[in-house]
């Protein structure tokens, strides 16, 4: 018998953590339901601690998911722990996951504790947690730069006291496979009690090898979890990437030797959902979930691959979800198949009324589209206008004029707390002159950090998705809209990007 890998998906709180990635809680619950869809075995589902934002989209995500076990992060404190456990009552698994950091640097700098002040404080963090819960996760701080032997000393200190799984962060970046592959295994050869607790990794991409120092960890280290995140969101250069691990590992059965309880064919479908939210684009050479990921286009290729497909390719496109971009919907539809559509997609509306905008926002855009993709409906379900949030701003109509040799002119329509208003601006060019529009109303006062357009599908016809990343005061902030016309679809992105900064849910973000 093989041994299960246990599949730790982090994209709801490491993932978060890229600017301008932060999610409203219904977007969260969304994503979480797909990752139950997908069956990863532990949800982060966030922060508990950090915000009452976050405290309540962990505690809704612990209310609605059975099949996976829900985790929250905590700082070694009695106050995130209470917090966390908490927002995790009502889960049917729930898991603390606390750290503090044990390296020099991080314990002088940032800390400013001892070396045994933190040891301590580790202790009595992971007893006071196992009071709380039966699952608790430790997780060292900057572990592969920290001293060999004072991390021993704290793993077999927290293991003592009840942490069922001990997790060594490649905090920044900085580890090599075979180095981390074996600091791993050290580790766990001389902490006495090492055999008393699964032995996790998390590895960030600094260096571009986050996936390659997991499988090290894996194979050479013994560990027995994967911390990772769909697309390999996170801070920085983000983090070590589940569809890359899951599928070497199952592509390479026979070298690691191991299972994973992942249901491959929802990959992709979760990819594409959490790309629409965060508006963080995969780029088409992805590895698994990129665009060109299974594309041939040399003609040697090509051939090889008619004559017999494993000459050029290791996994089958539909094995990773890929046969789900059919068209599946169109102008006739009726009310009941969107609504079965929006299911298998994973998509859950609690409310009449979201389905009912939802499904009018679907008959709109199929009269001005033929042929309807997944991405489509995934790009209207994640369309902040078909919420029923009430919002700051949103979008009436925009008219705009643009020709060779004259600089182009937009009047834009659009509500500010449910009254309309209308902005007129010049611009560059029509999205220019659109933004312009309505910011001379609004006057935020907000830097565009980012500008990013992307074809939800393949054609001329094919919606246009657009992400705005604003700046101001110290947030960052994303905002995504979709049509088939790109200028409405800017206007949407920053009209959502505006309600975003007009909220004031606080991110407190927490390393890890």
């Amino acid at each position: 018998m093989s041994e299960q890998l246990i599949i730790f998906d982090t994209t709801l709180r490491d993932g978060e953590q890229s600017p301008g990635a932060s999610m409203t809680k219904d977007e969260k619950l969304r994503i979480a339901r797909q990752l139950e869809r997908l069956k990863v075995d532990v949800i982060e589902a966030g922060f508990a601690a950090s915000s009452n934002g976050d405290f309540e989209a962990v505690k809704a995500i612990a209310d609605v998911i059975k099949d996976s076990t829900i985790c929250s992060l905590a700082r070694a404190n009695d106050r995130d722990i209470s917090l966390a456990a908490d927002a995790l009552a009502g889960a049917a698994r729930a898991r603390i996951h606390t750290f503090i950091a044990t390296s020099a640097l991080h314990m002088e700098k940032k800390l400013r504790m001892t070396p045994e002040q933190v040891l301590e404080q580790a202790k009595q963090a992971v007893r006071y947690a196992r009071t709380r819960v039966a699952d608790v996760e430790f997780s060292p701080e900057d572990g592969y730069r920290s001293d060999m032997d004072f991390l021993c000393r704290v793993v077999e200190a927290v293991i003592a006291e009840g942490a069922t799984t001990i997790n060594i962060p490649d905090t920044v970046g900085y580890a090599v496979p075979e180095l981390y592959g074996q600091f791993i295994k050290t580790l766990r050869e001389r902490v006495p009690n090492s055999d008393k607790a699964i032995w996790s990794v998390h590895c960030h991409n600094d260096l571009g090898m986050a996936v390659a120092n997991s499988l090290a960890g894996v194979k050479i280290g013994g560990a027995r979890q994967v911390e990772c995140t769909i697309n390999g969101l996170g801070e920085r250069a983000g983090n070590c990437s589940l569809e890359e691990i899951v599928m070497a590992v199952k592509t390479r059965r026979d070298y690691f030797g191991l299972t994973v309880g992942v249901d491959t064919t929802q990959i992709v479908p979760a990819s594409r959902m959490v790309s629409q939210t965060t508006g963080f684009v995969v780029q088409p050479n992805k590895a698994v979930v990129g665009a060109n990921a299974f594309a041939h286009a040399s003609g040697i290729h090509q051939d090889g691959v008619l004559k017999a497909r494993d000459t050029y390719e290791i996994m089958r496109a539909e094995d990773v979800g890929w046969s789900a971009n059919k068209i599946v919907l169109g102008k006739l539809s009726g009310r009941n198949a969107f609504k079965q559509r929006l299911q298998d997609l994973g998509i859950q509306m609690d409310s009449e009324s979201e389905i009912n905008a939802a499904f009018s926002k679907f008959k709109e855009l199929a009269d001005r589209k033929a042929e309807i993709f997944d991405e489509d409906i995934l790009a209207l379900a994640s369309d902040e206008s078909v919420t029923a949030e009430k919002e700051q701003y949103g979008l009436v109509s925009l008219s705009q004029r643009s020709e060779t040799g004259e600089r182009p002119q937009a009047a834009v329509v659009f509500t500010v707390d449910g009254k309309e208003v209308k902005g007129e601006s010049d611009g560059n060019g029509p999205v220019d002159a659109s933004l312009k529009a309505i910011e001379s109303h609004v006057k935020s006062g907000a830097e565009m950090v980012l500008y990013s357009v992307n074809a939800i599908s393949g054609s001329t016809e094919s919606q246009g998705e657009v992400t705005v990343r604003l700046q101001h005061g110290g947030r960052v902030v994303n905002g995504v809209g979709a049509d088939p016309d790109i200028v409405v679809a800017s206007a949407k992105a920053y009209l959502s990007a505006l309600n975003k900064l007009h909220s004031k849910a606080d991110r407190v973000a927490a390393q890890g």
